[in-house]
């Protein structure tokens, strides 16, 4: 599936806009084998904002459990290898040892039926499908 908003990238569903929490957010990823591109979606109020799960700091991902990327009260993203917080709605890191890099963005839509769309980088445009989300379009 593509569009014009994402110049033609794959994108490919994530979960229900109302599944998410708010705040809230979910891990997805793309492609397979061992190395798969891992991304994650927040939800805030009425938004939403879409990252690759890897903190700037040393390449780890963000989240030690699945889907736990926020801070307790839900308003920062929190790298759970060394503690990094990251502002919600663009990705920079606020504290800790990257302070002043960002996570990387990604594409995010709201489609049809409310579903939450998501653009991976243009090295995955030939990436299959979101493995291991648990998440059915049908």
């Amino acid at each position: 599936m593509s569009s014009e908003w994402n110049a033609g990238w794959p994108e490919w569903p994530v979960c229900r806009f109302d599944e998410l929490a708010n705040p809230g957010a979910k891990g997805f990823f793309v492609g397979d084998g061992e190395w798969p591109f891992r991304g994650f979606v927040v939800r805030k109020d009425q938004e939403i904002f879409a990252y690759a799960n890897v903190c700037p700091h040393q390449r780890h991902p963000l989240d030690s459990l699945p889907d736990v990327f926020l801070t307790d009260d839900g308003e920062t993203i929190r790298c759970s290898s060394h503690g990094a917080l990251f502002h919600l709605e663009s990705g920079l890191c606020l504290f800790g040892p990257c302070v002043g890099h960002s996570l990387m963005n990604l594409e995010s839509r709201i489609g049809f039926d409310r579903i939450v769309m998501d653009t991976a980088p243009a090295s995955l445009r030939d990436a299959g499908e979101i493995i291991g989300s648990g998440f059915d379009t049908a």
